[in-house]
């Protein structure tokens, strides 16, 4: 038994000549009577025209905003999460600067005041004649104003031996105030004693009248490079 055969099927060939030709007879003061296929090109045409100037006057525009704003929240997210961080752990942080500031108050009473520093040379002069060592010079040298303190620089020169000498600088360092020696020179002597060039640096904290100055003094400072 023969299967039955399926009629041939043949789709209308598309005329592009007749597509032409149609656009040419086209009125257009009646829209109505145009053909399909040129009112569904037109239609077409004026569809992407209109997509395409949306997108030129208007979108363009708009997806470039968007994206900074998607830049913006981003950030913001960043932010949001480093202070919520901060905030959770803000408790932690006020302990830690409340030690920080008594850590600092402690240092700062190791330094002088201007009213003993008077007291605090003496101290260096006797540390090293109790040691039996001879000072061959003892000059303080100007003040270095910083931030909240004064340097004061001050030139020593001390004749002894070498164990005298060692047990003069560990006596310097356990004085209560904060004294440093620096630029240490040692020369053989005479009596085959040695001799020990130093700088000793000792530092006071500035009171709030010389605070005061010295911001005044910056401030005129900086509006004067300002100029």
């Amino acid at each position: 038994m023969k299967k039955p055969s399926l009629p041939n099927l043949k789709l209308p060939a598309f005329e592009f000549h007749g597509l032409l030709e149609d656009f040419r007879t086209l009125d257009p003061r009646d829209p109505g009577l145009w053909p399909p296929l040129p009112r569904i090109v037109i239609l077409v045409g004026l569809f992407l025209a209109l997509l395409a100037a949306a997108w030129w006057f208007g979108w363009s525009t708009q997806y470039d905003e968007l994206s900074a704003k998607q830049q913006q929240e981003s950030r913001l997210k960043d932010e949001w999460l480093k202070k919520k961080k901060q905030a959770v752990n803000l408790e932690e942080h006020r302990k830690q600067l409340a030690e920080i500031d008594r850590s600092f108050g402690a240092l700062l009473r190791q330094l002088p005041s201007k009213a003993e520093m008077e007291t605090l040379l003496i101290d260096i002069n006797q540390a090293g004649l109790g040691r039996g060592l001879q000072f061959d010079l003892f000059k303080p040298g100007n003040e270095v104003a910083k931030d909240f303190y004064a340097e004061l620089p001050i030139t020593v020169k001390v004749t002894g031996n070498f164990h005298d000498l060692g047990a003069f600088t560990g006596d310097i360092a356990k004085l209560s105030r904060i004294v440093t020696l620096n630029n240490i020179e040692i020369t053989s002597g005479k009596d085959n004693a040695l001799a020990m060039t130093a700088v000793a640096k000792t530092f006071r904290y500035l009171d709030e009248e010389e605070l005061a100055r010295a911001k005044k003094e910056k401030a005129a400072q900086a509006k004067g490079g300002k100029k």
